[in-house]
């Protein structure tokens, strides 16, 4: 018998966090700061440092221990960590579906949340591409 689309999708959040785990893992023997990673696209053609520009470096600092490194090259994404687990759980109670213990029937966060962490995302792009925020831009 064939799945539904609906008993199907609690998989996609579960792949999604194994396949984090899984680079996390293989993160945590590979330095970014001295082994070539992949460029960001917009970094590689424009030269400027995205939101998220750092995270790789960041989450290496992180899986070590260096909390300060860490907020050093993306303290954006290091502050932000814990709100994507709890909207990565969100997301997996919303496919859960409705005839399931703990299924949500919520949007994962209210719609002025999500504007409002836009515009800090889109906020942090720009300054830590002005000498003015320098000091927000991982290290070269």
């Amino acid at each position: 018998m064939a799945r539904s689309r609906t008993t199907a999708l609690p998989a996609v959040p579960l792949v999604t966090a194994g396949t984090a785990v899984l680079a996390s893992v293989g993160l945590y023997f590979v330095n970014p700061n001295t082994t070539h990673v992949p460029l960001c696209p917009f970094h590689a053609v424009t030269g400027l440092n995205c939101p998220l520009c750092g995270a790789t470096r960041a989450t290496y600092a992180l899986l070590h221990g260096d909390v300060v490194t860490a907020l050093h090259d993306n303290a954006v994404y290091v502050l932000g960590l814990p709100l994507l687990f709890w909207l990565g759980w969100r997301w997996y109670r919303a496919t859960a579906g409705p005839d399931r213990p703990g299924a949500s029937r919520h949007r994962l966060m209210p719609r002025a949340v999500f504007i409002a962490l836009l515009v800090l995302l889109v906020v942090f792009g720009v300054v830590r591409n002005l000498p003015i925020g320098a000091f927000l831009s991982p290290p070269a």
